[in-house]
């Protein structure tokens, strides 16, 4: 196994219950990555354009790879995907869209707007760690990021 590093995630979901799950699956995972959560999609924008209470770099890094739910309140995780994907400082981030909706009008909409990839939460805590370790091999040992 190679080396691996420690990437800064933001994770979209306004769901606490599923927040916190993901939390618990990432802190159990092998690898350890520094988890930042906003609850809708228009914290994320600020999040990602330092703006509003993410003002400082230091304290809210810039974002190695984006977690993002499409069902979010104020700005929906689609919305959000366009604006990151039409933006020159923000298009290069991977977005990982995180869902639970099967609906494949959402799958083909997430891909023709640029995500990285859609993955299904898993319904079972067990699984949901399973998909947290395969995630974060993926990301930290195989992919190359900018």
């Amino acid at each position: 196994m190679e080396k691996t590093r420690i990437l800064n995630i933001l994770l979209v979901e306004d769901n606490e219950a599923d927040a916190k799950i993901a939390l618990r699956a990432f802190g159990e995972a092998k690898v350890k990555n520094r988890i930042f959560v906003a609850k809708d999609g228009q914290e994320a924008l600020e999040y990602l354009t330092a703006t509003g209470k993410y003002i400082s770099r230091r304290e809210f890094p810039f974002p190695d790879i984006i977690l993002l739910d499409i069902n979010l309140p104020k700005l929906s995780g689609l919305e959000l995907l366009k604006k990151i994907k039409s933006s020159p400082q923000l298009r290069a981030v991977p977005v990982v869209m995180l869902s639970s909706s099967e609906d494949e009008k959402d799958i083909r909409e997430s891909y023709l707007s640029y995500a990285s990839s859609y993955i299904r939460k898993p319904l079972g805590y067990d699984d949901f760690v399973k998909a947290i370790e395969i995630f974060n091999c993926y990301w930290n040992i195989l992919v190359n990021l900018p």
